[in-house]
Order: C-alpha cells, then sequence, then structure tokens
C-alpha cells in the first residue's frame, strides 16, 4: 500500500527483528494514517531536498516488538509518528541540520553518533500529527546510551 508518491506502508513498518520473532508488525488504521501524514510532510519533503531515493531503518514499531528492542513505552515508533534515519553519503549531523534548517519536526535525535564519525548512529525523526492535538516541540537533542542533552550543546563544544 503506497503511503505517498515514494514511501509504502511495508517499507515503514519492516523489521528484520520482527519477522525472526514471528510478530506481526502491521499498525492499526489510526497508525496507518499517522504514517501517512509522516510520509507526506516529512519523508517526502525530505527526499525532494536531498535529490534522491532512500529508506528509513526503522518506522512503526507495535507494542510487541517496541519491549523486545527495549525502546520506551512513549515511543512515537508506537503510533505511526516517528522513523529513523541513516542515509548512506551524508552525515548525521548534516542530516539532521538540513531537517531542523527546512522541515517541520517534533524531535530529532542524534542516537549514539559520534562526531568524529559522521555516519555513526542514527538520526531519530518525529513529526506530531495535528489530529492528536499536538503542537511540534522542535526539539533538538543527542542521547548517548546513558542520557539525553541537547543537539547543540553536545555537536558545538
Amino acid at each position: 500500500m503506497k503511503l505517498s508518491e515514494h514511501f509504502s506502508l511495508e517499507e515503514l513498518c519492516h523489521s528484520q527483528t520482527a519477522a525472526r520473532h514471528n510478530i506481526d508488525n502491521h499498525p492499526d488504521p489510526v497508525a496507518t494514517e499517522r504514517l501517512t501524514y509522516l510520509a507526506h510532510h516529512l519523508l517526502e519533503p525530505l527526499r525532494e531536498r536531498i535529490g534522491h531515493p532512500f529508506s528509513p531503518t526503522s518506522g512503526y514499531r507495535c507494542p510487541a516488538l517496541n519491549r523486545l528492542l527495549g525502546s520506551s513505552g512513549r515511543s512515537q515508533h508506537l503510533c505511526g509518528e516517528a522513523v529513523d534515519l541513516k542515509i548512506p553519503g551524508i552525515g548525521l549531523h548534516d542530516l539532521a541540520g538540513l531537517i531542523r534548517r527546512e522541515l517541520a519536526f517534533d524531535q530529532l535525535i542524534l542516537e549514539y553518533h559520534r562526531p568524529a564519525e559522521p555516519e555513526s548512529g542514527w538520526l531519530h525523526c518525529s513529526l506530531a500529527d495535528p489530529a492528536r492535538g499536538r503542537a511540534n516541540r522542535g526539539q533538538a537533542l543527542v542521547f548517548d546510551g546513558k542520557s539525553y542533552r541537547e543537539m547543540d550543546d553536545v555537536l558545538s563544544g
């Protein structure tokens, strides 16, 4: 099922971990609507700006998969509002900067990123669906596996 011109539901639900553990990682209709919103308002504009195809490394996660991965019970992946990105040839700091300057977002989190290795880790990116009655926070953070810090504080120092 196509969610937008370049992104499909299968692509945003694909998980090798779910497949290995025989977990059905398909969203309910509400999460599918939110994934559609995310595809149209974040992924498509990002693809247009970088000028070539990419596929998120992680998107929707059902509760069983989210628990297995040890992720937070409040993760926006659970409701179809988040993707993790790693685009070959684009450093994550540069990718985060592009999104911060040019696109609406709720949270950007550089996870397990080492500044000396521009493509290390991944970028968590979420977009609040206005149907949930929430505004985007515009939070830009870095997570090192132990704590969250403001992205500007970490990357400037």
